[in-house]
């Protein structure tokens, strides 16, 4: 037995412990079947360096594709190559307003504890983006947001520019591995206000990037596929478009297209939304039965707490199988 795995089976038995443990437990137990693992990751999981266990679960085949907000897709990049001009402030709950307007007026963008510099990160990879961006047009070619970022980060005059080692970075993996990522929402980034921009400044065509619906139909050809020969997961970080987005696709097979395609084959969500508040991102499983989403028998969790601290320990666990 594994340190890790040891020390949450001896202690982890009752409450939200019980069921980090059952839900990894059983996330493992998906994988041995033959099942593979989607992701799901909302909130500021990037600049939060959920990429140091989660590129690792992507390199070991533990997760087979991911859905991202905007933010989480370019945030890893921004960390990547300006790690070390970020700034942590431990007491933000402390800050005042004008505390606030003193970061605003030195180019730090704060997301919770954590700050974010605007040229060293946001200026410098959009940089390298608007280039891919240029170039499809003039090649009149058109990709997914992730696709460009992938052509980034791969980019060896991109990767002399990392801050922090290759392994930490979970975009870095799903590149290599070229893994589906679909960005519904991609609009609402940085980069989003970046694209709008450089087209108001240059007239760079829209039809350079593909839509969100765009990535809805290759997650139904995605997931269509795969459901021919093994069950597909699903483990939701967080809550929001990043999670209500793919999960939606099997019943946009099943009831409008009547494909028959089978229900995601496990269920996690780490959440703080509570159900009674009617938010779609804080409904219990057994809910999700109804929109055809789930079946009776899927294994289904629900951890209430911090993803920064629960994610990586199920991550680890799922690690040492």
């Amino acid at each position: 037995m594994s340190a890790i795995s040891n020390f949450i089976d001896k202690n982890y038995r009752h409450f939200n412990a019980a069921t980090l443990r059952e839900a990894a437990v059983a996330y493992r137990k998906h994988l041995a079947d033959g099942g593979i693992m989607f992701m799901t990751l909302a909130g500021a999981m990037s600049t939060a360096e959920l990429g140091i266990s989660l590129a690792e679960m992507i390199r070991k085949g533990k997760v087979a594709a991911i859905s991202c907000t905007g933010a989480n897709l370019e945030e890893d990049l921004f960390n990547a190559v300006a790690h070390n001009f970020y700034h942590r402030i431990p007491n933000y709950r402390d800050l005042t307003p004008q505390d606030e307007k003193n970061l605003c007026d030195n180019n730090m963008n704060r997301v919770t504890d954590t700050c974010i510099p605007e040229e060293e990160a946001m200026r410098l990879v959009g940089g390298f983006v608007i280039a891919e961006w240029e170039k499809a047009q003039a090649a009149k070619e058109s990709y997914f947001p992730h696709e460009y970022l992938y052509k980034v980060i791969l980019n060896p005059e991109f990767q002399k520019l990392f801050q922090i080692p290759k392994e930490h970075s979970w975009m870095l993996a799903a590149a290599e591995k070229n893994i589906p990522i679909y960005v519904p929402g991609w609009e609402d980034s940085t980069l989003g206000n970046f694209f709008v921009a450089h087209r108001l400044k240059t007239g760079l065509e829209f039809s350079v990037m593909k839509s969100g619906l765009a990535y809805m139909e290759h997650l139904s050809f995605w997931y269509s596929k795969q459901t021919e020969k093994r069950k597909v997961g699903f483990f939701q970080i967080g809550g929001g478009i990043a999670g209500d987005f793919p999960i939606c696709v099997v019943p946009m097979l099943n009831k409008d297209l009547e494909r028959g395609v089978p229900a995601w084959g496990y269920f996690c969500q780490i959440t703080d939304a509570q159900e009674s508040y009617g938010g779609y991102s804080g409904a219990l499983p057994n809910e999700k039965i109804t929109w055809w989403k789930l079946e009776i028998d899927t294994p289904k969790y629900v951890i209430h707490s911090d993803a920064t601290i629960i994610a990586p320990l199920i991550f680890a666990y799922v690690l040492e199988q």
